[in-house]
């Protein structure tokens, strides 16, 4: 009896911290890009600001510990706020996923699976679906200069799932 209930409580510490269903149930989100807030009235000889946002840096992700394809932009909104937004991103689901923008240089294969972590990192929060386009606000203090890369990080197991290097879009 007492090997049954040790063998229970042993699966319920797996479930909990596996979680495997994710495995086969995917999480979909179709977040539109940001609109542009109205913007007040410039004086007349001010230059006129941009009237929808602008993307300022772009990525392509590559497959990390899951198979993933997608993009990142970040966008430059009227009012001075930027985003980041990951789009027609397809990756697998898993616990504890996060969108993170680092330090770290992007490398593929096993050799860029940890390094994300070892460095500096800004959190944007859980990701919001594994499939789809989703956006995430980016601080005012993160400077794209020192943190150019995106990781969906599984910080469960402490690995990123995909990434991206960031690369200014010329305007």
């Amino acid at each position: 009896m007492t090997l049954i209930a040790a063998g229970a409580a042993l699966a319920v510490v797996a479930l909990a911290l596996f979680q495997p269903w994710k495995l086969v149930i995917d999480d979909r989100v179709d977040e539109a890009v940001p609109a542009a807030a109205p913007a007040a009235p410039a004086a007349p000889d001010a230059p006129a600001a941009p009237a929808e946002p602008v993307v300022i840096a772009r990525g392509e992700l590559i497959s990390h510990e899951h198979e993933s394809s997608g993009s990142v932009a970040v966008l430059e909104l009227p009012d001075g706020s930027r985003v980041l937004r990951l789009e027609d991103l397809n990756t697998s689901n898993g616990p504890d996923l996060q969108v993170w923008i680092t330090d770290a240089s992007v490398i593929e294969g096993r050799d860029g699976w940890h390094v994300f972590d070892d460095g500096r990192y800004v959190d944007l929060g859980d990701l919001k679906g594994n499939i789809g386009s989703s956006n995430y606000p980016l601080p005012p203090e993160v400077d794209l200069a020192e943190l150019p890369s995106v990781s969906v990080w599984c910080q469960r197991f402490a690995v990123s799932f995909a990434a991206a290097a960031l690369e200014p879009v010329a305007g």
